[in-house]
């Protein structure tokens, strides 16, 4: 049997995070081969965190990444707010943001570098590690926001626009209540819509008025409703005497994302 230093165990234990105990019988096992010795943990690790993937996983950091004609947003979860805080954690979030910009469409489920480093991150937490959701936008200009905590991230999608505007509409995004469902009124869900008029129409015949003079009151009501809900219409959070369109000028919004981690995803 090869003769295991204390110095042996504790360099693989650097490199996986594991117990002193674990990585001195993964080196007997190796017969002292420190690289065999990382290779059975892993396995044998590995195989234990698959059996945990039901646990609930509510905590994890969101970020992007932007490319030259492209940007991409990822979230991943953790069990704990210790582990989306720590340095490997964070990142390992933003080199699959990185995968996701690369990537076609930016899902990276198949990607072999971001299974390895969610299996490492599982196999050094002993937490459910999972890449909850990834998105890549194509074609124009990026503007991008990630809160301090990295619970909240945004992009924006654009015809062009100066770098530092995008990035204040980014964080008008983020901090925005009630936070912006559409780009313009007529990007408001249709079903959103619709749940807010009959809302409105119903409080309106509740309180007397006839069901035709309450329908046409609403409609003023809806209109303040867009207001609140449409990004370009929002009043701007650091400015509320503009809206956002008038921060943007004559740009032009795409598209935008707002993620939160843990939020329900469709």
């Amino acid at each position: 049997m090869a003769d295991i230093s204390a110095k042996d165990v504790m360099a693989l234990r650097n490199r996986t995070g594991l117990a002193m105990m674990e990585c001195k019988k993964a080196l007997i096992e190796a017969d002292g081969d420190p690289e065999r010795a990382e290779e059975l943990l892993r396995k044998k690790l590995k195989g234990k965190m698959d059996t945990r993937s039901d646990r609930t996983a509510g905590e994890g950091r969101v970020d992007t990444a932007v490319g030259a004609d492209a940007a991409a947003i990822v979230e991943l979860r953790a069990e704990t707010d210790f582990t989306a805080k720590n340095e490997k954690f964070v990142n390992a979030t933003k080199r699959i943001a990185e995968l996701a910009l690369a990537s076609a469409d930016g899902n990276v489920s198949d990607n072999e570098e971001a299974k390895a480093l969610i299996d490492d991150l599982r196999i050094t937490t002993g937490e459910n590690i999972s890449i909850a959701r990834t998105e890549k936008l194509s074609g124009g200009t990026f503007g991008t926001y990630v809160h301090f905590d990295g619970k909240t991230a945004c992009l924006i999608q654009t015809d062009g626009g100066d770098p530092e505007a995008l990035k204040q509409v980014c964080m008008h995004i983020a901090a925005a209540t009630p936070p912006p469902m559409g780009v313009t009124p007529d990007d408001i869900p249709q079903a959103v819509i619709d749940k807010e008029r009959k809302f409105r129409i119903e409080q309106a015949v509740e309180s007397g008025k006839p069901q035709e003079i309450a329908e046409k009151m609403v409609e003023g009501g809806m209109r303040k409703f867009f207001a609140e809900i449409a990004l370009m219409e929002q009043p701007f959070i650091m400015d509320p005497s503009k809206a956002v369109k008038d921060v943007l000028g004559a740009t032009k919004v795409s598209a935008f994302r707002r993620w939160k981690v843990g939020e329900q995803v469709d």
